[in-house]
Parts: structure tokens; C-alpha cells; sequence
């Protein structure tokens, strides 16, 4: 579990199935802005697995870290997304 300040980054994963975790953010680092609490987790919803809940966080992406000199230096990008899409930085 993480907590508002911690750290992270996103995996980088590219599943066959469903996933939540916008290819724009996989392996960039962010800051944990607001922690959701568990949420219904839709990746397992459509592997027909009902009913599984997981721990979502509110995560902070600075926006050179996603577009590099082109992002903004002041601009973010805050993404809702589950814990098992994040790693400590």
C-alpha cells in the first residue's frame, strides 16, 4: 500500500487482455496525490473474475517526465489507477 507523497512508477506491461493503464504513462515515474481505497478492479472483471477489489490511487505524472521538452515545465497529468499498475521509485 502507498500513501499521499510516495513515490512510484508505473510498470511496464502490455497484457493481452484488458487493462486500465494508459500506454502514455507505463514506465514514467509519479507521485501519489490521493490514495481512492479499494475499488471494483475492471482487469479482472474481464478475465470474469467478479467481485475483485484492489486498492486505487490518485498519481501525479509532471508533464516533461511524459512528453520530455515538449510537456509543459509547470503542467501535470493526474492518472486514477490501480496498485498492482505501480512500483516504488
Amino acid at each position: 500500500m502507498y500513501a499521499v507523497g510516495d513515490a512510484v512508477r508505473t510498470r511496464v506491461m502490455n497484457p493481452a487482455g484488458h487493462t486500465r493503464l494508459p500506454v502514455y504513462v507505463r514506465g514514467r515515474p509519479g507521485r501519489i496525490e490521493h490514495v481512492l481505497g479499494a475499488l471494483p478492479f475492471p482487469d479482472a472483471r474481464a478475465a470474469g473474475v467478479a467481485g475483485a477489489m484492489q486498492t486505487a490511487y490518485t498519481v501525479r505524472f509532471a508533464s516533461a517526465d511524459l512528453w520530455g521538452v515538449d510537456g509543459d515545465p509547470g503542467a501535470g497529468v493526474c492518472a486514477d489507477l490501480f496498485e498492482s499498475y505501480l512500483e516504488m521509485r
